[in-house]
């Protein structure tokens, strides 16, 4: 057990659930970032990419029987100290009733066999179908909004071409996908399944919402739909049982290396096998996300140090232009700035001629540009538009 959100008694809280659930789409979408960052200096890994969803699933199929096989809890659960229950009446083995108190001590029954192998069913097995649907249903309705805007795209999976044309290649064309039996029954339920995607996502968001917040309000004691079919409720381990599960794992173990037969030097060679596989996977679930996380700080340091090295030079910026010349015709500037060179009084209601950029009183300034078309100091060309109010009198 890595992580424990807290709570007290065997029920674990809804925000225990929440992250036990959510780790494994977080860790699928970690590696796959890994992975595609690591394919760019390794172009042969872009074959694991474009089989994303199989490798993902075969490494959880590993990853969820071991964790299961072990420890009765999948491999996110596992992770927050969390174990599996059997709610199901089994001989010598006392069911919670739903008034009882989730404070008190579960006398829920081991798992079995069969909830252990529809375990890993539901935690790989419908994600995985899950994600093919979802992949399906996105392609189609590309496929859809391209055929809308271009005008090209198929009838019933089979692209329109030319359906008049009667020519040799043709027949043998219709032959041979007349032929491909199998392929169009695949295009059909692919169709189907597509079809059908949409509301059995809304249906089965809907009915997991409904479970979450009746688990949230203490009126369950499944967090998801496919527990309650199961018959599984999810408890905290205490700390005794997660030393009796040590003890076991090690007790078993050994039995194990005790049945291998054969000469010593193949017995050793099986010890040594055995020991690397059950080191990996017992270490896979801190080692995961270890190692995603050294990653992306390396990525970060290393990303970081490129960017100041191939970061362009910073200047200091220019100095400001130097303000126009007062001309030999134009009027001359008043020795307080804050006076108005027109009036030679106090400036009200300032007001600049954007061709020069002096300010004046707004009435002396519109009054002088309407007669004249010019800036008093600097005698250029100025008209009623180039006048600015100023709102501020720096």
């Amino acid at each position: 057990m890595l992580m424990q959100v807290g709570g007290e008694g065997v029920r674990p809280t809804f925000f225990e659930m929440a992250a036990a659930q959510h780790l494994p789409a977080s860790l699928r979408a970690a590696l796959l970032y890994s992975l595609g960052v690591m394919a760019q200096r390794r172009p042969i890994l872009h074959k694991v990419l474009d089989y994303s969803d199989e490798a993902f699933a075969v490494l959880m199929l590993f990853l969820e029987a071991h964790s299961l096989r072990i420890s009765d809890a999948s491999f996110a659960e596992a992770l927050y100290g969390l174990r599996r229950r059997s709610a199901m009446p089994t001989t010598g083995t006392e069911i919670i009733s739903n008034n009882r108190s989730s404070s008190e001590p579960s006398r829920l029954g081991a798992i079995s066999r069969r909830q252990r192998s529809l375990s890993v069913l539901f935690l790989v097995g419908m994600p995985y179908l899950k994600s093919k649907m979802e992949a399906a249903y996105n392609a189609q309705r590309g496929g859809a909004l391209q055929a809308a805007f271009w005008g090209t795209g198929d009838v019933d999976g089979v692209e329109v071409e030319s359906i008049n044309d009667d020519s040799p290649s043709n027949r043998d064309e219709r032959q041979g996908s007349e032929a491909t039996v199998t392929q169009r029954i695949k295009s059909r339920i692919s169709k189907l399944c597509v079809q059908m995607y949409p509301w059995l996502h809304a249906s089965h968001e809907g009915l997991a919402f409904a479970y979450q917040l009746l688990y949230l309000l203490d009126a369950t004691q499944f967090y998801t739909p496919g527990l309650h079919l199961l018959g599984i409720q999810v408890s905290r381990a205490s700390g005794q049982e997660l030393m009796d599960a040590s003890k076991q794992i090690v007790e078993r173990r050994n039995r194990e290396f005790e049945r291998l037969r054969g000469p010593r030097i193949l017995q050793t060679v099986q010890r040594g096998l055995l020991r690397t596989a059950y080191g990996f996977l017992d270490y896979a679930q801190s080692g995961l996300i270890a190692s995603v996380f050294i990653f992306k700080m390396v990525e970060w340091w290393y990303q970081s140090a490129e960017q100041r090295l191939t970061s362009p030079t910073v200047y200091p910026p220019p100095p400001p232009p130097p303000p126009p010349k007062v001309a030999k015709d134009g009027i001359p500037l008043p020795g307080d700035r804050t006076c108005c060179p027109l009036c030679l009084e106090k400036r009200t209601n300032p007001a600049m001629v954007a061709v020069s950029g002096y300010v004046f009183c707004y009435p002396c300034i519109y009054n002088y540009v309407n007669e004249y078309k010019r800036c008093p100091i600097t005698l250029a060309s100025a008209s009623e538009d180039k006048i600015r109010r100023l709102y501020y009198d720096a």
